[in-house]
């Protein structure tokens, strides 16, 4: 039997129900006579059959923690070398290559919602599906404290997935937006940046809503990285030196480096870019399962 090669591992972990600390499942190709298996544990073990290749071991080392963590919370923000995720006038296409941005894409078929604020989405007029890989759209989640994004943005017309339109006004309950997939809602207020992330968590939960990728920009992480609201950071790094710009992170000052995050970290080469994966759950809102690891092989 051939390899397992990464179409059909990431076909497996799309199988995957969020939170499932140990289990296994099988994927059949269409047309195929035999089928690829995955199996993980609680303490963070895994293996497959038939074996697979180093690019689809690679995927699973990467992605199989975060179908295995309940209620996921995952930030995301790619940067040049000298922390800038754009120039000052914001401009930030494209920062990252085509890896990174099929990582960026699997990511979004993971979760159940991408929240995203109001400076990403007025100066990239972004899309937040899934189309550089297999997988279903997420809800896609627009924080604008202030109502200052035109109604024209591709969010808010396209009717790619359900979209929810996040901002200040009465609270309780919600009305239409300006086409059909698009509902708004009252905005938690709160927070420098007009927001209370925990309070946007606690609304996205309320509606059935599991995995969720804090996506952009750089102030709207940070608001949920300050308050311990993420559990994980994917932070992918570009071989670029902008030289002035938007800053990738921004948290309040500290006295001294004993004070700064210094959690654990996983290194991924995505081609000449390179992915810090960060595992943030001491402070974030879930505990985070054992990292993922193959099942030694028995013969040494």
């Amino acid at each position: 039997m051939k390899p397992l090669d990464e179409e059909r591992a990431w076909e497996l972990l799309l199988k995957i129900p969020p939170g499932s600390e140990a289990g296994s499942e099988e994927y059949a190709p269409p047309g195929s006579s035999g089928s690829a298996k995955l199996e993980w544990t609680a303490e963070g073990d895994w293996q497959t059959t038939p074996e697979c290749t180093p690019g689809a071991s690679d995927l699973l080392e990467l992605f199989l923690p975060l179908r295995r963590t309940p209620k996921l919370v995952i930030g995301q923000l790619g940067q040049s070398l000298d922390g800038r995720i754009a120039t000052e006038e914001g401009h930030s296409h494209y920062i990252n290559g085509p890896a990174d941005l099929d990582r960026l894409h699997r990511l979004r078929a993971l979760v159940d919602a991408v929240v995203v604020g109001a400076g990403t989405v007025l100066a990239d007029d972004p899309r937040l599906t899934v189309r550089r890989v297999t997988g279903e759209h997420p809800t896609r989640v627009v924080l604008d404290p202030r109502g200052r994004i035109p109604a024209a943005r591709t969010v808010f017309r396209d009717g790619a997935a359900p979209t929810l339109w996040l901002q200040e006004g009465p609270e309780g309950g919600e009305r239409p937006g300006p086409a059909e997939h698009v509902r708004i809602l009252h905005l938690p207020p709160g927070g420098e940046g007009g927001f209370d992330p925990r309070g946007v968590l606690s609304l996205l939960r309320a509606r059935g809503l599991g995995p969720i990728l804090v996506e952009g920009g750089g102030r709207t992480v940070s608001s949920f990285l300050k308050v311990g609201a993420l559990d994980r950071l994917h932070l992918s790094v570009a071989p670029l030196v902008i030289g002035s710009g938007r800053p990738t992170i921004t948290l309040p000052t500290i006295q001294r480096l004993d004070q700064a995050l210094r959690p654990p970290v996983r290194h991924v080469h995505l081609g000449d870019e390179l992915l810090f994966d960060l595992d943030l759950s001491s402070q974030g809102s879930t505990p985070s399962p054992p990292p993922s690891r193959r099942f030694p092989d028995p013969g040494g």
